[in-house]
């Protein structure tokens, strides 16, 4: 009845937008149980998602009623099990030749899901396989016979009920000829939908044929300007570093005075600032290896691992601190560091490259499997710029985690101390200014709660999605700590007295900054973590085809990014101490601000691929991305 109402209304649409069908897997003969989102009348074809989350254009010749389909007893004959390859009965020969052809397409099936990334599923590698997929001729679907009578007698019994079930499979055993429109959306690896498993030597023979495709395909769309691109920043990058460090160490560092005069190429190199460098990263590294705190599990990799990572971070600044008052105390100098700014930065960036070039040979040795999807375009300074293997490890030791966290920035709070002595030296102080102080207490907390919170930067796309190059390499040790550290490296030489409204003001924005960004960032990792925590069941969240969900409550349903919105205020309340007379200490701000936009760009892209319909539904509920009511 319900069907002539709907034929009544839409005559030319067979089935409604919601309904329950079942629908064919291109290439084979197998059907699921799919849904139907829309209906393109100009191409007469019907977009439906699987369970497992797979969206499909598909023809009406491809979509059954699910009336016709009946779900199999799990009680049902051993000739009809999954696992038997052939009944007691059946030639060998026989059982061969008519399994073939499905077994390939079960294998395929298999193979397309599998070869989809369970941790990272990620959106890029659609367009790739959209490309790259194209139906596999099979001959005829198998069929399970037996002489057994008790099975015989069972199946007689279920033979009506089963009897759809063997015509449709039977009438769909051909591919068609002419070229079929498949759309992949995604596929989710999450074991549900699997047919029966095929014959172990036809199976190995498929999936190291997919295997192959896949490892020649294995990265995504380019980003950072593609090829050219990084050619351009592994030359604009070190060359922004050198400008910063030389103009704001001028005595007037404004624009006007654009370009600060090179030094002499002996001058840029120093042999003891390179070896005070490899023995701060080789300290770090001592501290990262010892057994000391919680052994934590990464987000699962395409290969369903899980790796451990040592989240000791908070014992190493501390550890670090201590150090480095026991070298004070002993009477060690560290306003070198301001002396040799330049030198240090110029040996950071020495070993950044070496650390690069390890990494990319290393990588042309690794399996396919550890290489990152978003550094294999097969040109070599784009892979070396972006990094080809994701989690590149020399035994427990984990290259991208210890310098994401460590060396780089630990040593930003190093050298935000020796600034601050630097500006009592050269100012005559008996303590440093009150700009000084807000700027490192401001940092410090920074970066403590980053070490405190180690485990959070587990999920984020750098270490589950990037892999591990010259990019990161050089953020990480040389970014990261010559860069952020402009506002007291500034004031060391440009003092800015500041009132205490002023002062009381810049502390509340930081206060306020901090709130946002450490209470969403805690609520986000809780909810990734785990979504079905009691604690989070006030959240209110939209579900998805992938399994997971999207929050839309709390600070997440204010605007897309909090954390951003958080990060962006802290930033701003970096650079306020500075005061206005010059450009160069806003640099963080206005870089943080690009940095930001551009993240949000490449989230807005990669979750529209990844959750579709959903993602749009998010967007009409939380309208904006990083500032409420602005943008």
């Amino acid at each position: 009845m319900i069907e002539i109402r709907r034929s009544m209304k839409m005559p030319t649409v067979k089935y409604q937008r919601g309904d329950t069908v079942m629908g064919r897997w291109p290439g084979s003969s197998l059907y699921y149980e799919v849904k139907v989102l829309r209906f393109d009348a100009k191409s007469q074809l019907y977009t439906v998602i699987y369970k497992d989350g797979t969206e499909l254009e598909l023809k009406e010749q491809d979509i059954k009623s699910a009336a016709g389909f009946q779900t199999r007893s799990r009680s049902r004959s051993r000739s009809r099990s999954p696992g038997r390859r052939r009944s007691r009965s059946r030639s060998p020969a026989r059982t061969t030749r008519r399994s073939s052809s499905r077994t390939a397409a079960v294998v395929a099936a298999a193979a397309i899901t599998d070869s989809v990334p369970p941790s990272r599923r990620d959106t890029k590698l659609k367009d790739t396989l959209e490309v790259r997929l194209s139906p596999l001729q099979q001959t005829k679907a198998a069929e399970n016979n037996s002489n057994n009578k008790h099975e015989k007698k069972e199946e007689k019994q279920k033979e009506e009920n089963n009897m759809a079930n063997k015509v449709n499979e039977t009438s769909e055993a051909k591919v068609e000829a002419e070229p079929a429109r498949y759309n992949l959306r995604r596929r989710k690896d999450d074991g549900g939908a699997k047919p029966a498993a095929a014959e172990p030597e036809q199976q190995e023979e498929v999936a190291a044929k997919m295997a192959a495709t896949l490892t020649a395909t294995l990265s995504t769309p380019l980003d950072f300007g593609g090829k050219l691109g990084a050619y351009f920043w592994l030359l604009f990058l070190p060359a922004w570093v050198l400008f910063l460090v030389l103009q704001v160490n001028l005595e007037d560092p404004s624009l006007t005075n654009f370009p600060p005069p090179l030094p002499p190429l002996e001058a840029l190199l120093d042999v003891q600032a390179f070896g005070f460098v490899i023995l701060w990263i080789l300290f770090q590294a001592v501290l990262y290896i010892l057994p000391v705190g919680k052994l934590s599990e990464g987000m699962p990799l395409r290969s369903g691992e899980r790796l451990k990572y040592r989240t000791n971070g908070f014992f190493a600044i501390v550890v670090s601190a201590v150090a480095v008052a026991a070298a004070v105390y002993q009477g060690v100098d560290l306003t070198y560091i301001h002396s040799h700014f330049l030198q240090l930065a110029v040996a950071s960036f020495l070993i950044s490259v070496l650390l690069s070039v390890y990494l990319y040979v290393r990588s042309r040795y690794t399996s396919p499997e550890q290489l990152a999807l978003g550094g294999n375009s097969g040109n070599v300074v784009y892979d070396f710029f972006k990094g080809r293997e994701l989690n590149p490890r020399i035994k427990d030791f984990d290259l991208k985690f210890f310098c994401e966290m460590r060396p780089g920035l630990i040593g930003w709070c190093l050298i935000n101390f020796a600034m601050a002595l630097a500006e009592m030296k050269k100012q005559g102080l008996d303590a440093p200014s009150n700009p000084m102080i807000l700027v490192n207490l401001f940092q410090l907390l920074y970066v403590v709660d980053g070490l405190w919170n180690e485990e959070a930067i587990l999920t984020t796309m750098d270490l589950m999605h990037d892999g591990f190059g010259f990019m990161l390499a050089f953020g990480d040790l040389v970014w990261v700590p010559f860069t952020y550290t402009m506002q007291s490296y500034y004031l060391v030489s440009h003092p800015n007295p500041l009132s205490l409204p002023a002062l009381t003001a810049i502390v509340i924005l930081k206060l306020v900054g901090f709130y946002i960004f450490r209470k969403s960032n805690s609520e986000k990792n809780a909810f990734r973590r785990n979504p079905s925590d009691p604690k989070l069941s006030y959240l209110k969240t939209i579900p998805t085809a992938t399994g997971k969900s999207l929050l839309v409550s709390g600070w997440w349903g204010v605007v897309r990014h909090p954390n951003y919105l958080g990060d962006l205020i802290m930033a701003l309340a970096w650079s306020l101490p500075c005061g206005f007379s010059h450009l160069l200490p806003w640099y963080y701000m206005i870089y943080f601000i690009i940095l930001l936009v551009h993240r949000d760009s490449r989230d807005m892209s990669e979750c529209r691929r990844k959750y579709g319909s959903a993602w749009d539904e998010y967007c009409r509920t939380v309208r904006y991305r990083i500032i409420p009511r602005v943008y």
